[in-house]
C-alpha cells in the first residue's frame, strides 16, 4: 500500500516565512548613445567579438599567404 505524498504547501503558524522578492533598480543619467549601448550591450558584445576574431583570422591568413608568395608592400 503506497501513501500519497503531500503536495500542498504548509501554511501553519510555524511554517517558514516567505521573503518578499527584491527588485533592484539603478538609475543613471545617460546620453542617448550611452542608453542605446546599455540596452543592447548583452546582445551586441558576442556579435562584435565574433566579427573581430573573424577579421583577425582573415588578416593573419592573408599575411601568411603573402609571405609564402614572397610579395611585399
Amino acid at each position: 500500500m503506497s501513501n500519497k505524498k503531500r503536495n500542498k504547501k504548509y501554511s501553519g503558524i510555524d511554517a517558514a516565512m516567505t521573503r518578499p522578492k527584491i527588485t533592484r533598480i539603478s538609475a543613471a543619467n545617460r546620453s542617448a548613445v550611452g542608453q542605446w549601448w546599455f540596452d543592447r550591450k548583452s546582445m551586441l558584445l558576442p556579435i562584435l567579438k565574433t566579427v573581430g576574431v573573424i577579421i583577425a583570422l582573415a588578416f593573419i591568413i592573408y599575411e601568411i599567404i603573402r609571405l609564402l608568395n614572397g610579395q611585399s608592400l
